[in-house]
């Protein structure tokens, strides 16, 4: 029989659901208490009115929110990129080249290497608030490097992604269509049972529009459902092509005309927006004031990998889009678990409403809007992931 726990004395309790605060997208509570029976919410309200529980939790005036959702990871890989950024802030540019240094690592790691690392972010970013995390394949390049990169994370969270169209694999390079070939059959059928996603870097340097249908399309068929990195260095066809296969989520969507952003507002696809890439590379900033005035979803991620967005942090994402994305804090918070959630094609956490599941985020705050108030201060207190208490 499962124990029932109040947590109360909440100075902002952050729902996502309107219907129970105020009319904003957040649905804030004041002076509020939410109450966790097992592994979900049962009921959230004003402090005065909760009902009795087996246990008693003081929040004493901090901020309560939803776990933060990351939806775009790369958690499966060895070695360190540590001189390629140096060089980038000596003036070097990036380019999607870089991924084959950790290709070759990571080929050359054990299993229990692999997984140390994984293990490794993935405790970090729990610690730093985050209780869903999504991670992709995509540094092995070969059907067996693949299948056992999805092996080990599926068996510590439940969004995978089969991403072995990351690159053409280097042994490929003067034969794409040879790659493309792998990746949409024998790699795939190894990959498939272990993954729910399939991803494609659609890009200069990486696959076409073309082959990118056909990975998405060939993954469609066995079951996975398709999601993108589109127009992250240029202008190219990958939102369009996320719009047209229904993917759940368009990825970095920095580059974009007119037409990619009506085309967004006019779907399902979330366009999940990764500033620690640009941060990490001083790139062009996406215009989220655009894609939200148009009313495109948005979500906020991570994009946690060796190269480009070594951080775990989605505090430190939210400070980011708020202050050079124009986001607003409410907006930036929505995006990092509701829209992190609606990139999931998930209704069952992001939010705190009856009948989700208990990941919370307890903050030494106030307000949620510290997490861009305070950038870079270590305000996670506490959370829960399907009602334990974990952090």
């Amino acid at each position: 029989m499962s124990s029932s726990t109040v947590i109360t004395n909440i100075a902002t309790l952050v729902t996502n659901d309107p219907s129970l605060g105020d009319t904003s997208p957040l649905g804030l509570i004041r002076d509020a208490a939410v109450v966790i029976d097992g592994d979900r919410v049962a009921w959230t309200g004003e402090s005065r009115k909760a009902p009795a529980t087996d246990n008693r939790v003081d929040a004493a005036g901090r901020t309560v929110l939803p776990g933060f959702v990351d939806s775009h990871s790369h958690l499966v890989f060895a070695g360190d990129r540590t001189e390629e950024f140096n060089a980038r802030m000596s003036g070097r540019g990036y380019t999607a080249g870089g991924i084959r240094t950790t290709v070759a690592a990571t080929r050359a790691a054990s299993d229990a290497e692999l997984g140390r690392t994984l293990t490794r972010y993935l405790g970090e970013a729990l610690r730093q608030g985050t209780t869903t995390m999504e991670t992709k394949s995509g540094y092995g390049l070969t059907a067996a490097d693949e299948a056992r990169a999805l092996r080990l994370a599926a068996a510590h969270t439940d969004e995978v992604t089969y991403l072995g169209a990351h690159i053409v694999a280097p042994e490929f390079a003067d034969d794409p269509a040879a790659y493309v070939a792998l990746v949409t059959g024998e790699m795939l059928d190894a990959c498939a049972p272990h993954a729910r996603w399939i991803d494609v870097f659609c890009e200069k340097g990486a696959f076409d529009g073309d082959q990118a249908r056909a990975v998405l399309t060939a993954g469609r068929a066995k079951g996975l459902h398709p999601r993108i990195h589109a127009n992250q260095l240029s202008h190219g066809p990958g939102v369009q092509l996320a719009v047209e296969l229904d993917a759940a989520s368009a990825d970095h969507c920095t580059h974009l005309t007119d037409a990619d952003v009506d085309a967004l507002a006019h779907s399902r696809t979330v366009a999940t927006l990764l500033p620690g890439a640009e941060f990490s590379t001083r790139a062009e900033w996406p215009d989220a004031r655009r894609l939200l005035d148009a009313g495109v979803t948005v979500a906020l991620s991570t994009d946690c990998n060796p190269g480009s967005s070594f951080t775990s942090s989605v505090p430190f994402c939210i400070a980011l889009a708020v202050r050079d994305m124009c986001m607003t804090p409410d907006e930036a918070v929505w995006s990092a678990t509701a829209g992190g959630a609606a990139a999931l094609r998930r209704t069952d956490i992001g939010r705190l409403t009856p009948g989700a599941y208990a990941d919370l985020t307890l903050l030494d705050a106030p307000s949620h809007v510290h997490l861009a108030y305070r950038p870079g201060v270590p305000l996670v207190s506490g959370v829960w992931r399907r009602g334990e208490r974990v952090v």
